[in-house]
């Protein structure tokens, strides 16, 4: 086998094993095993994932680009943190596309898509009446992101889910308290309800409110103050091992 093959084969065994890292540390990223603000020991890292410290930092390179991960000088990746400023600006903007999103999936949508709405939705009352907020906020993902790929809007889909990313870096901790968690379903219902019914504008207005509201639980979550979660849509638009070595 001639060098050039060899080593093309070696470039492709990486590539998959960086991508392999990558999805794993985004689910870490994502479900909150690793924080905002805490370092990546790449060796440790390594040695989990049982890969060379190459794939790790790769796949640490390319979450930077999807502005999961920052790098500060001389002091290796960490995972990065937003500010409220920026986490406001996120849900402004998240609001607009998932307006689109949920105009456009109420034109199209199927009696297969809005019976796994429902379904989801069901099982969210279930995960709130057993005091599960990890398992409701990973239905409440799967919501989601069933409504942007019904959408069938691929540019909207990769804006979204950029948002999405960035605002993982905040938004847990917003779904933790029950009553927070109860009002993000039923907004879930009526959003449903709306596209059932074929309610372009109604669908475009409560997708932007549920974003928004979002934003006023991550708010009330971080300030402590449950007034936030509960005004006005108008008024509020514009915000271990591996980790510490």
């Amino acid at each position: 086998m001639s060098d050039t093959v060899s080593e093309a084969i070696a470039l492709r065994r990486s590539e998959s094993l960086t991508a392999i890292v990558q999805k794993e540390l985004e689910r870490l990223i994502v479900t909150g095993e690793l924080r905002a603000g805490d370092r990546l020991n790449e060796q440790a890292l390594a040695q989990r994932f049982g890969v060379s410290r190459g794939p790790v930092r790769e796949a640490m390179r390319a979450l930077e680009c999807a502005q999961l991960v920052s790098t500060r000088l001389n002091q290796g990746f960490f995972v990065r943190e937003i500010s409220p400023e920026e986490t406001a600006e996120i849900y402004d903007v998240r609001a607009v596309v998932y307006g689109f999103i949920c105009a456009r999936l109420a034109t199209q949508i199927t009696e297969q898509a809005l019976a796994d709405l429902e379904d989801s939705i069901r099982q969210m009352d279930a995960a709130i009446a057993a005091g599960d907020p990890v398992g409701y906020y990973r239905l409440n993902l799967q919501f989601h992101e069933d409504t942007i790929v019904h959408a069938a809007h691929e540019r909207a889909q990769q804006t979204y889910r950029s948002l999405i990313n960035e605002g993982h870096l905040a938004r847990q901790r917003s779904l933790i308290e029950p009553e927070r968690m109860r009002q993000s379903n039923r907004e879930h219902k009526d959003l449903v309800a709306a596209l059932r019914a074929g309610d372009s504008e109604l669908a475009r207005r409560l997708g932007e409110e549920h974003s928004l509201a979002g934003y006023r639980r991550w708010k009330a979550a971080v300030t402590g103050d449950e007034q936030d979660s509960s005004q006005n849509p108008d008024e509020n638009s514009t915000g271990n091992k591996l980790a510490s070595e």
